[in-house]
């Protein structure tokens, strides 16, 4: 039995899908004019596992994951680089889908783009004025009207007087209320717009969720998820919205993962405390940050530091070197009491740090098993291998993985001068020069390799 924890209800909730074995999920991506960082790869990482482990249980699950391609600050980043709207987000589109291939991140089933939505956003804002729940200020902005919809508040647990008491009216008073947000922008000069009924102009944030979560998955649907910045204003306004156009109930779970923090506060752009998965590759292989995102809880915060990631890197070698130089044998079951202890974590709200000692018991138990019992090694290093499948991470060959990428190599050793340098301290311990080997070893640890000499030669990986 799945159980997730519920925004919307603030509780654990036994998952029943809307239509049996089927599941629809919409997650609210990345808004493209910049590479993405730390905060972004979780949300990427938490939801591409969610996914995962729906489809483990045998859900037939259709993801949707938008991209924002028209917003304000990809206007003024445009405006700034004196670079056309298009041939920005195209780029950083581009470089998102790299970024989420290099972590592991499977691509979404659909992954609609606002500005390929129009018919669909300009059809529900239409409703929206249609039903009474939306207005044309005097500035030609649509707004929507919040104090008309009974239910806001409901995802944050804010209370609209209270909301109202704190609020500010725009200067322009072209509010009714300073509740109210923007459904249609209209367009000023040099700003890119699209027609309307209610003059040229473009979408707001808000609508365009409602709008491209509906279109791909029908009014009501199984699961909304994103992060935790995103559940006030965005997703309460993507509610108010979505139930108010359609008249049904919009979503049945809210998922919302926690924040990534340095030194206590919260990473991102406008803080100027972010770090690119771009930068962090430059150090650390993809299935390390994956594990590194992984070990936390996803509604917990994760705390980002080199002293953390160094932990992720040297847990993923513990796991890499009990599967190294063991047959994982296909044909074998999966060692029950295992699988079901790692089922038991996941379906209890997707606690992927449970999970992950699950597959550290696996891996003791492999290395005692290696040389008494091949077959049940065989079993147990094919069961590792699958469930860190489910995870995404566990998916390199072992040898390979130990050996690390070249490309982080900071001494400049690729693989075939360490490899020359161990033949020549083989040569010299053959020979007795143990001189000569202790120098041949201390030079590979300056170059950051580690050696193991065992019964079958000398194994090595970079530190």
């Amino acid at each position: 039995m799945l159980k997730l924890f519920n925004s919307l209800t603030r509780k654990k909730e036994e998952f029943v899908p809307i239509q049996p074995g089927k599941v629809r999920m919409y997650v609210c991506g990345m808004t493209v004019y910049d590479l993405c960082h730390l905060g972004h790869a979780r949300v990427l990482v938490v939801f591409d596992v969610i996914v995962r482990h729906l489809r483990s249980l045998g859900y037939d699950v259709t993801y949707v994951r938008n991209i924002t391609d028209i917003d304000d600050k990809i206007i003024a980043r445009a405006q700034e680089n004196g670079e056309n709207i298009a041939d920005l987000t195209e780029r950083f589109i581009t470089a998102m889908h790299e970024d989420a291939e290099a972590l592991g991140v499977l691509r979404p089933d659909f992954e609609p783009r606002a500005t390929e939505s129009m018919d669909h956003i300009l059809g529900m804002i239409g409703r929206l004025m249609d039903n009474g729940y939306a207005y044309q200020g005097e500035n030609g902005d649509v707004f929507y009207a919040v104090g008309k919809f009974d239910g806001y508040g409901q995802l944050s647990g804010k209370r609209i007087e209270e909301l109202r008491s704190g609020a500010r009216v725009d200067v322009d008073q072209a509010k009714r209320d300073p509740l109210d947000f923007v459904l249609w922008k209209s367009a000023k000069p040099g700003e890119p717009g699209w027609p309307s009924p209610w003059g040229e102009g473009r979408p707001g944030w808000h609508i365009e969720c409602s709008a491209m979560s509906t279109d791909c998955l029908g009014n009501h649907f199984d699961i909304h998820g994103g992060g935790m910045d995103l559940q006030f204003p965005h997703h309460e306004n993507e509610i108010a919205q979505s139930e108010a156009a359609t008249g049904e109930h919009f979503v049945n779970y809210w998922i919302h993962n926690g924040f990534v923090q340095v030194d206590e506060e919260k990473m991102s752009k406008s803080l100027g405390n972010f770090f690119t998965v771009r930068e962090i590759l430059r150090r650390y292989q993809a299935e390390e940050i994956r594990y590194f995102i992984l070990s936390s809880h996803y509604r917990s915060p994760l705390n980002y530091s080199d002293d953390n990631l160094d932990k992720a890197r040297g847990a993923l070698q513990r796991l890499y070197t009990a599967l190294r130089d063991v047959s994982a044998s296909a044909d074998a079951d999966l060692e029950p009491a295992c699988e079901e202890r790692f089922q038991a974590a996941m379906n209890d709200d997707f606690n992927t740090p449970e999970a992950l000692a699950v597959l550290f018991d696996l891996a003791r138990a492999l290395n005692r098993a290696r040389e008494q019992d091949s077959g049940n090694a065989a079993r147990l290093a094919y069961t590792l291998s699958e469930l860190g499948g489910r995870l995404g991470i566990l998916q390199m060959d072992p040898a390979s993985y130990l050996r690390g990428r070249q490309d982080v190599d900071t001494q400049g050793a690729g693989d075939a001068d360490i490899e020359a340098l161990i033949a020549r301290r083989e040569q010299a311990r053959t020979e007795r020069n143990w001189e000569e080997a202790d120098r041949i070893r201390d030079q590979l640890t300056g170059l950051g390799v580690v050696l193991e000499d065992a019964a079958g030669g000398t194994l090595w990986r970079r530190e």
